[in-house]
C-alpha cells in the first residue's frame, strides 16, 4: 500500500513540475508574441498606408536588433534580411526588455495589399546592401573641402570619419542640418573626429546655397563618382561612421541613427507615432545590387 502511495505521489510532482514547466513556456511565449504597439496584423497588411505608417515610425533595419524569425527563434540578421528581401514577410517590433529592440518576421498571407511586399524587398535590400558594406574598408580617397583642405586614406588615419552624402535639392538632407550642427557643436574639441559631407553639386553652386543654410560640416563638392561608383549608394541622405584604421562601422540614411549609435550603440528611440490623419513618407526607390564584400 505504501508502495503505491508512493508512485502515486512521485507521478503527482512529475506532472505538477511538468505543468510549471509548461506554464513558464506559454507565459514566455504569450510575452514575446505581444506586438508593441498592438497592431491587428490582418488590417494592418490589408492597406499599403497603413502599414507603411506603422513600418516607417516602429522599425530600423539600419539600426541594431535581436531578430525573431516565424517560430520565434532567434536568428541573426544577415538571416532576417535576407528572409525580407523574398517579399514574402514583414518585420512587426516585439515588445522586449533588452535595450535592443525585438523585431518578429510575420508571412504576409494571400489578402496582403501587393505593395507591401514588392516596397519591404525594395527596402531591405537596400538595407542590406549598407549592412554588407559595414566591416569593409573604405575605398581611397581624396577629398578636397571648399575652404581648400584635403582628406586622404592616410592622412585621416587614426581619426573617426563622420561622412554624409546629400545634395542641394534633396529636402530630407537638408531637413537634417540643424540636427547635425548641434552634433558638431558638442564634439568640436575632439580633434580625432573629423565631420565631411561629400555632396553631388559643383563648388560654385554649393557655396551659393551654404550662404542662406548653415552647415557646420565641411563640404566637398562633385562627389557623385565616389558616392554611386565606389560607395554604390543612391538613396540620400546617408550617413557612414569610418573608424580610425579606415574601417566602415555604421551605414545608415537618418542623422539620428548615426549619432545614436556613436552615443550609445543603439537606435534612437525618440520616434513617435504621427496622429491617423499624419501623411507617411513615401518608399524609397529601388536599390542598385548591393556591393559584395
Amino acid at each position: 500500500m505504501k508502495k503505491n502511495q508512493l508512485i502515486a505521489i512521485l507521478l503527482l510532482s512529475i506532472f505538477v513540475f511538468s505543468c510549471n514547466e509548461k506554464s513558464k513556456q506559454t507565459q514566455l511565449t504569450v510575452k514575446v508574441e505581444t506586438l508593441e504597439p498592438n497592431v491587428n496584423i490582418s488590417e494592418l497588411t490589408s492597406d499599403f498606408m497603413k502599414w507603411w505608417t506603422y513600418y516607417s515610425y516602429n522599425i530600423s533595419l539600419s539600426s541594431d536588433f535581436t531578430g525573431l524569425n516565424e517560430q520565434s527563434e532567434t536568428i541573426d540578421k544577415k538571416q532576417f534580411l535576407e528572409k525580407l528581401i523574398t517579399g514574402n514577410y514583414i518585420p512587426l517590433k516585439i515588445k522586449s526588455d533588452n535595450k535592443i529592440e525585438t523585431y518578429k518576421l510575420y508571412q504576409l498571407d494571400s489578402i496582403a495589399d501587393k505593395g507591401i511586399g514588392s516596397t519591404i524587398k525594395n527596402v531591405s535590400t537596400r538595407v542590406y546592401g549598407l549592412y554588407e558594406m559595414e566591416g569593409t574598408p573604405i575605398p581611397q580617397f581624396n577629398f578636397i573641402d571648399l575652404e581648400g583642405n584635403s582628406y586622404t586614406n592616410k592622412n585621416t588615419k587614426g581619426k573617426t570619419l563622420i561622412l554624409k552624402t546629400w545634395f542641394i535639392h534633396c529636402g530630407a538632407c537638408v531637413a537634417e542640418f540643424p540636427e547635425l550642427n548641434e552634433f558638431v557643436e558638442k564634439y568640436k574639441d575632439r580633434n580625432d573626429i573629423i565631420f565631411l559631407s561629400l555632396a553631388l553639386d559643383t563648388k560654385s553652386e554649393l557655396e551659393k546655397f551654404l550662404q542662406q543654410k548653415e552647415f557646420d560640416y565641411k563640404v566637398v563638392p562633385n562627389q557623385k563618382e565616389f558616392i554611386i561608383k565606389k560607395l554604390y549608394l543612391n538613396a540620400f541622405p546617408t550617413h557612414l561612421v569610418v573608424d580610425e584604421n579606415g574601417t566602415i562601422l555604421k551605414v545608415v540614411n537618418k542623422a539620428s541613427e548615426m549619432i545614436a549609435f556613436l552615443e550609445n550603440g543603439k537606435k534612437s528611440t525618440d520616434k513617435k507615432l504621427p496622429p491617423p490623419s499624419s501623411a507617411a513618407p513615401p518608399p524609397p526607390p529601388p536599390p542598385p545590387p548591393p556591393p559584395s564584400k
